[in-house]
Order: structure tokens, then sequence, then C-alpha cells
């Protein structure tokens, strides 16, 4: 019988480096599983082309390291930019197009509402003044009512 008050963990997480590191141990025991059926010629051009890729991998990982050593020096105050240098102002200027493009999106937008706000205070004044209503009943209490009633059942067509 199991003890119910034993407590279960879950595995501590694993950094991607280790992930990589296990991958890669997994990947290559296959790999080699399968070498045994691969002739001698095809498994020296392997070996090759994996010295090769090795050796790509750890110049990556050394530029990788400098360029970002020398980024860090020769920005000084902590704002680097992509090609190592200060920022030109080309960039600067390419970096303010974006907040412009939202501005002027919002500037529209405020222009259509208001338009639009117009465009409905004129349809109701063009259909107030081409009714047949005499000019008292603008005056009544009651025709503010008459203008809220939906429908064709408020006299309009």
């Amino acid at each position: 019988m199991k003890n119910s008050n034993a407590t279960y963990s879950l595995p501590p997480r694993l950094d991607p480096e280790a992930l990589e590191a296990r991958f890669a141990l997994r990947l290559t025991a296959r790999l080699s599983e399968g070498s045994e059926a691969v002739s001698h010629d095809v498994s020296e051009r392997l070996r090759v082309a994996r010295d090769q890729a090795l050796e790509r991998a750890r110049a990556a990982r050394r530029l990788t390291a400098t360029s970002a050593e020398a980024a860090v020096v020769a920005s000084g105050s902590g704002t680097a930019s992509l090609g190592g240098g200060p920022a030109s102002w080309w960039m600067r200027l390419a970096s303010l197009i974006p907040f412009a493009a939202l501005i002027a999106g919002l500037l529209l937008i405020q222009q259509i509402q208001q338009q639009e706000e117009i465009d409905t205070a004129a349809e109701i004044d063009a259909d107030l003044l081409s009714d047949d209503l005499p000019p008292d009943a603008y005056s009544d209490p009651g025709f503010r009512e008459f203008l809220t009633m939906p429908g064709p059942s408020a006299g309009r067509e």
C-alpha cells in the first residue's frame, strides 16, 4: 500500500545548455549505432564533416562572445547599436517613424469621427428643414420625443 503522506516534487528545470547537451549525447549515440553499417569511405567523410562543423561552432561561439564584449566596452554608457558603434542619426530618425505613424493614425481617427458627427447633424438638419412641420412644432416640448421615436410610426420615411 502506498504511503499517503508521500510528497512528490517535479524535477528541477534544466537550463537550455544542459538540454542541448543531453540531446546531443542521445543523437550521437543513435548515429553511432548506425555507423557500423556504413562503409569506411563514408564514415571517414562523416568524421571530417563532423570535425569541421564542431570547429565552425566553436569559432561562432568565440566570435559571438568577443563581439558582445566589444559592444559593451565600445558603448560605454550601455547603449549598444547594431553596428557596435554609436547610433547614427539615421537610426535615431528611423526609431521615431513608428511613433509618428501612431500619432498620425490617432489624428486621422479623430478627424473621421468628427466628420461623421458633422454628417449626422447635417442629415438631421436636412430632414427637419425638408419636413412639412410648421415652425411652432419645433418649440413644442413633445417635439424632441417625436424625433427620438424609432421607425416609420414617428412620421419618418
